[in-house]
């Protein structure tokens, strides 16, 4: 270690620890899904453009993704950090109404899970 002395304060001594061996360590940080469910109040275009707009996902993913959410009820459309996933399960749950059907009152519901 060597000491020195700070300028604005002669009295104060500082140490300085030279050669420091660190090991560097990954951090694992879990994956977790956004899961998108499926209603009635919604129409294809709809899911379609939300992924797209939110995900930046592709026409043919995004539709993918819209027929499997109809067909099975829900879908994870996006696998990614905590912080990250709530951010976008909540950017869904503002995406608004399908202004293409009179009787749709809002959004889409999703959830975030921890990846198995």
């Amino acid at each position: 270690m060597t000491q020195f002395d700070h300028p604005d304060h002669p009295d104060f001594d500082v140490l300085v620890e030279e050669d420091v061996d660190q090991e560097v360590r990954p951090i694992n940080v879990p994956p977790y899904h956004v899961i998108l469910f499926d209603d009635d109040s919604h129409t294809y275009e709809y899911v379609i453009e939300m992924l797209m707009d939110i995900f930046g996902h592709s026409l043919e993913r995004a539709f993918t993704m819209a027929r499997k959410v109809d067909a099975a009820g829900w879908v994870v459309v996006d696998t990614t950090t905590r912080e990250r996933a709530e951010l976008k399960r909540d950017q869904i749950h503002a995406y608004g109404a399908d202004w293409r059907i009179e009787t749709c009152k809002g959004s889409m519901s999703a959830t975030v899970e921890e990846a198995a």
